[in-house]
């Protein structure tokens, strides 16, 4: 099925047009930037975070170069300073009223989970309205209403184990109630097996609403693609979730001898659930991640222009062992070339079909009044959690 037009200018019989997406970036240019933020977040107490964070994007937007010409960010510290005090308080007064009593906590989780929609999409909208490619910026053109919808399922999926969280008795060394592992347990597997079709709905509605020139993009992947991805990953976690409850059920049944299979049993379970969890971390993450690049990007675009992903898997997983291994071996000071050489994998494996002449279109948009400031600038949470 083709993309939507958008009601862009024709492209008539114009030649298709592949435009690359290089990235410039160093690893010892980015770790001078890296050193002075780590440095400076430890002296402020982290209070640094969002002048560290427009500098790391100010960085890799001026080293990402679009057709040959780099994209800029125009963000503000100081307006991210205000938005990343308010989700701190959110989070503080959240936990505070959750020690407090299972009531409060309980009436913090609602109206968390009340605002959050409003604060996902004052994000997307800071993040887009300040991010400019040809000197135009680009827009996030998604309404309130739909992230309030998007994110509806996401809460009422969650409220289940949250209920249940503050079921549990106050003694940390109490035993549960009898029935609340299996309800628990319930409760996370259907968690489990709604998060594609969670996650689905999350990036139709980023993608759907991405503009720039007047050309707003479509999302073209089912959920079926969705789930097929996460066939995998789901395994790994219902297997690491069956770990836990007979891991759990054996450490709270009472007045067992542990020996034979149950002495096995006891100590071969954690082992076990540490073999899944390396084995999620260290392949199936990079797996899922080449998978949902390409899936979500090539899926993504109009009926002008759209956007292609060929991120190989095997080639994701190679630099993310070496990263891995030379960090360790460095304690931590390989990270910036590690950042730097993810980001030149992931972003040159992305390319833009375009059917249309994408610089006479920013040329011609730049003629419209007020058009080139992009209107979501100036947002008024000024959030940017990086979704």
């Amino acid at each position: 099925m083709p993309f939507p037009n958008n009601h862009a200018p024709s492209a008539g019989a114009a030649t298709v047009r592949h435009l690359p997406i290089t990235f410039t970036g160093s690893g010892s240019e980015y770790f001078r930037i890296w050193i002075v933020n780590l440095l400076l977040l430890f002296v402020t107490l982290g209070l640094y975070w969002p002048w560290a964070k427009v500098r790391r994007l100010r960085y890799f937007w001026a080293n990402t170069l679009v057709d040959g010409d780099p994209l800029g960010f125009h963000g503000e510290a100081r307006q991210m300073f205000k938005g990343w005090v308010l989700v701190g308080v959110l989070f503080v007064l959240y936990n505070w009223a959750s020690s407090f009593s299972a009531i409060a906590g309980l009436v913090a989780f609602v109206a968390l989970a009340a605002l959050w929609p409003a604060l996902w999409r004052s994000s997307l909208a800071f993040r887009l309205g300040n991010t400019s490619w040809r000197g135009l910026r680009f827009r996030f053109v998604g309404s309130l209403r739909d992230a309030y919808l998007t994110q509806l399922p996401s809460f009422l999926a969650a409220l289940p184990l949250v209920l249940l969280s503050f079921a549990l008795p106050e003694d940390p060394d109490a035993t549960p109630p009898a029935w609340w592992a299996g309800v628990f347990g319930g409760a996370l597997l259907l968690f489990l097996l709604t998060l594609p079709w969670l996650f689905w709905r999350m990036k139709a509605y980023q993608h759907r609403h991405y503009s720039y020139a007047g050309l707003q993009t479509d999302f073209r992947a089912g959920l079926g693609a969705f789930y097929l991805i996460a066939l995998k990953p789901l395994l790994v976690l219902l297997a690491l979730v069956g770990l836990s409850m007979l891991y759990v059920g054996l450490r709270f049944a009472g007045g067992i001898a542990w020996d034979g299979v149950l002495w096995v049993l006891f100590r071969v379970l954690p082992m076990l659930f540490a073999g899944a969890g390396l084995l999620m971390f260290f392949v199936i993450g990079p797996w899922l991640t080449a998978r949902l690049q390409n899936l979500v990007w090539t899926k993504t675009g109009n009926a002008q222009m759209r956007f292609i992903s060929q991120l190989g898997f095997r080639r994701l997983l190679l630099l993310g062992f070496k990263n891995g291994l030379l960090i360790a071996l460095t304690l931590g000071l390989y990270w910036p070339f590690a950042k730097v050489a993810v980001a030149r994998l992931r972003l040159e494996a992305v390319h833009i079909r375009s059917v249309i002449d994408m610089e006479a279109l920013a040329a011609a948009e730049h003629e419209q009044p007020g058009e080139a400031a992009g209107e979501a600038a100036g947002d008024l949470f000024g959030l940017d959690m990086g979704l």
